[in-house]
């Protein structure tokens, strides 16, 4: 199933967030689904499709990100379904590690992000975003 155009957190999902017992780095596991065109909220005409729009933003999310310390881990397509069923496959996975899910839940609302994330907007049909940190509970897995 696919729910589109949730690509914002509320702030409820960040009080969540920063009430889990997440520890130490955090990565965001970022599932992206865009547009086939840009959609710009202030109207203006582009040429640009959602993925290309987005890679404004991805850009300089990058590099505000590390500029505080993170780092973007992965980004790459979402090709095939091994396991399980859905209506629509994502288009693109991003794996982003943040130094703690405070700086996370930092950089997600500053003014700097709200600034470029126009292209985010542009771009995205829906996102999920998963945080995930190493080590809560479960010991050694098996591989």
């Amino acid at each position: 199933m696919f729910v589109s155009n949730p690509i914002y957190p509320t702030w409820e999902q960040f009080k969540a967030l920063l009430g889990t017992e997440l520890k130490g780095p955090v990565c965001m596991v970022n599932l992206l689904k865009f547009k086939t065109q840009a959609e710009y909220e202030d109207g203006r005409f582009t040429d640009l499709t959602g993925l290309e729009a987005y890679g404004l933003c991805g850009e300089q999310m990058r590099r505000f990100v590390e500029s505080r310390g993170g780092e973007f881990l992965y980004l790459g397509s979402c090709l095939h379904l091994m396991i399980g069923s859905v209506d629509v496959l994502w288009d693109k996975i991003a794996i982003v590690e943040n130094s703690s899910k405070e700086e996370f839940v930092a950089i997600a609302t500053s003014p700097e992000v709200e600034d470029f994330g126009i292209h985010r907007s542009a771009g995205l049909r829906g996102q999920l975003l998963i945080a995930s940190s190493q080590g809560l509970g479960m010991g050694q897995l098996p591989v």
